[in-house]
């Protein structure tokens, strides 16, 4: 009997996997650290990977 393999996590073609990024808003606060804000994909919602697609039948036999 064979081993079952999980499917693959599909990566986001959005963001290619990198889901989070820290940018950088210019400047620094009065005890000198660097002001950023944390921004997510608006696709994968910070995952990196997207849900495997359903396929679904439309007017067809089952």
């Amino acid at each position: 009997m064979t081993d079952r393999t999980r499917p693959t996590p599909r990566i986001c073609p959005a963001c290619d996997g990198f889901a989070s990024a820290a940018i950088s808003l210019g400047g620094r606060d009065s005890r000198g650290h660097l002001r950023t804000i944390t921004v997510h994909c608006r696709d994968c919602h910070g995952t990196g990977t997207l849900p495997a697609r359903t396929a679904t039948l439309t007017g067809g036999r089952a």
